[in-house]
Formats: structure tokens, C-alpha cells, sequence
């Protein structure tokens, strides 16, 4: 067992070396050149903090550059896939290794996140400005949800197993090929995999090597499309990338834990308010209606 949890770290370390590759290769000709925003410096270390003790890092960073305008609505699913993919690898090394879930459930459900991500990477990398703004509208809403529902305690409860046997091993794979592809659309990926594994038996532990490890693959490997595209900040994912993983390491092994009721309110506050700005950015941005012509 052990040496299948080295083998899957040492895929998910030699796809984040690729997509790092692919970045550096391409920086030079993204046309956002410049020095690095502290303001994403100061996000980055925010969130992947709180990302490693359960908060999740999504739906707070979305809200975050939606609501200080830090890049375009359309370059924030990009942005935050490349700008916090080796702060995840860095949770993915801590938790796959500290938590022994069952091997063959954490192998599948990584490989599918990863090919729905790879999937939606591609129809998000085309999509139009306004249908982004709608689905990480629709998405922040999903989160805000699902954060009120933990801290009302509305969840279903924890399970003992750490393993998943016949058909819900099937509907475990399956919810992560879907919850894969929603990542590239702004929906992270711990409180739906929290929910989904709960609702299938398992210990809430589970999620985390699962979900952090699916997040570090599907990002290295869906990475590579936004940066094929340019479809992403490259000055603000540069300083995501360089903050974020000082936030988990602190969280990590310095604070370990937290009362976090309080701060998933102010989160599920936050997000809520840009989801809503981000759905009257979309109204405004729809196009006009065509009149119809009326017989002479």
C-alpha cells in the first residue's frame, strides 16, 4: 500500500514539473507582464491556509478577485487552476501519505477528477465571458450553501470505514469524474467529495487525501490547457503560486487546527455577495433582445 501511495505522489510531482515547464516556456509571450500583485501574495497564503484545515480555497479566492476586480471574470477559473496547483501538491504529499484510505479508491477517483478535468479544462478554456460569469455565479452560490449546511450541521455524518466496496465504489468514481470537471469552473472540490464519500459510508477524513490529491493532478494536467490558451492571469497566479504553499505548511504543522464555524460565516457571507455580483455582471453583459419586425 504504501509503495502505490508513492508511486501515485510521484505521478502527481511529475505532472505539476510539466505544467511548471509549460508555464515557463510560455510566460514570455503572455501579454500580462510585470512585477507580482501583493494582493495575490496575501490571497494565496489566505486561502491555501485555510484550504488545509477544511475551509475549502475556491469559492473564497473567486469572491475575493471578483469582488477587488484583481483580473477579468473570464481569466479567474485559469488563474486559480495554474496559481494554486503546487500549493495543492504540497497538501497532496502531506495527506496521501497520513491517511490510509483504501488504495484502490484513492488511485480511481484521482485518475477520473482528473480526466473530467481535462475535459472541462477544454470547454472552459472557449467558453465566453458571460458564460463564465454564470457558471462561477451559479458555483459560488453551491458553495455558500454547502458551507451554511456544515455550520448548521445539516451534513450527514461522519461514517467509520475508510474504504467503499461494490456499487458505492462506482458512485464514488463517478461523482469525481463530475465534481473533476466542475473544478475548471470554480466548484472546489473538498465539500462536495466530503458529502458525497459521508453520504457513502466513509470517515470525513477520507476526503482529504482524496480531494487534494485529485486537486494537484487535475490542476497540473488541466493547467496546461489554460496556459495553452492564455486563458489566465500569469502575474496573479504567479503570486498564488509563490505565497500559497507557506499557508499549508503553517496550517499543516504549526496551527494543525482551528474553530472554524466563525470564519466559514464570513466566507459563506463573502461568497454569497460575489455570487450575486457575478450574475449582475452577466445580466448586464447579455445581449440585447432583437425586435421582431411587425408586418406592414
Amino acid at each position: 500500500m504504501k509503495l502505490i501511495r508513492w508511486g501515485l505522489l510521484a505521478v502527481i510531482v511529475a505532472a505539476a514539473a510539466v505544467m511548471l515547464l509549460a508555464w515557463y516556456r510560455r510566460r514570455r509571450s503572455l501579454p500580462e507582464q510585470g512585477p507580482v500583485p501583493v494582493g495575490s501574495l496575501a490571497l494565496g497564503f489566505a486561502v491555501e491556509f485555510g484550504d488545509t484545515l477544511g475551509i475549502g480555497s475556491f469559492a473564497p479566492s473567486t469572491a475575493v478577485l471578483k469582488l477587488f476586480k484583481m483580473v477579468p471574470d473570464e481569466l479567474i477559473p485559469g488563474t486559480l487552476i495554474v496559481g494554486t496547483m503546487i500549493a495543492v501538491v504540497a497538501e497532496a504529499v502531506i495527506f496521501i501519505d497520513a491517511v490510509d484510505v483504501q488504495p484502490s479508491l484513492l488511485v480511481s477517483m484521482i485518475a477520473l477528477a482528473t480526466a473530467g478535468a481535462w475535459l472541462g479544462a477544454g470547454v472552459v478554456a472557449r467558453m465566453s465571458r458571460r458564460k463564465i460569469q454564470l457558471a462561477m455565479g451559479a458555483a459560488l452560490l453551491v458553495a455558500g450553501a454547502v458551507f451554511a449546511a456544515k455550520n448548521l450541521d445539516i451534513l450527514p455524518p461522519d461514517g467509520a470505514t475508510l474504504s467503499l466496496e461494490g456499487w458505492r465504489f462506482w458512485v464514488a468514481d463517478l461523482a469525481a469524474l463530475v465534481l473533476g470537471a466542475l473544478m475548471t469552473v470554480g466548484i472546489g472540490m473538498y465539500a462536495p467529495t466530503m458529502i458525497v464519500l459521508s453520504l457513502l459510508g466513509m470517515h470525513t477524513l477520507a476526503a482529504f487525501p482524496i480531494m487534494m490529491g485529485a486537486c494537484a493532478l487535475l490542476q497540473a494536467v488541466g493547467g496546461l490547457k489554460f496556459i495553452e490558451t492564455g486563458r489566465f492571469a500569469h502575474r496573479t497566479a504567479l503570486g498564488l503560486t509563490l505565497s500559497g504553499v507557506f499557508g499549508v505548511l503553517l496550517a499543516a504543522f504549526v496551527v494543525k487546527s482551528l474553530p472554524l464555524d466563525k470564519l466559514r460565516w464570513l466566507v459563506v457571507a463573502v461568497v454569497t455577495y460575489a455570487a450575486v455580483m457575478m450574475l449582475l455582471s452577466a445580466r448586464r453583459a447579455a445581449p440585447p433582445a432583437v425586435a421582431l419586425s411587425q408586418p406592414p
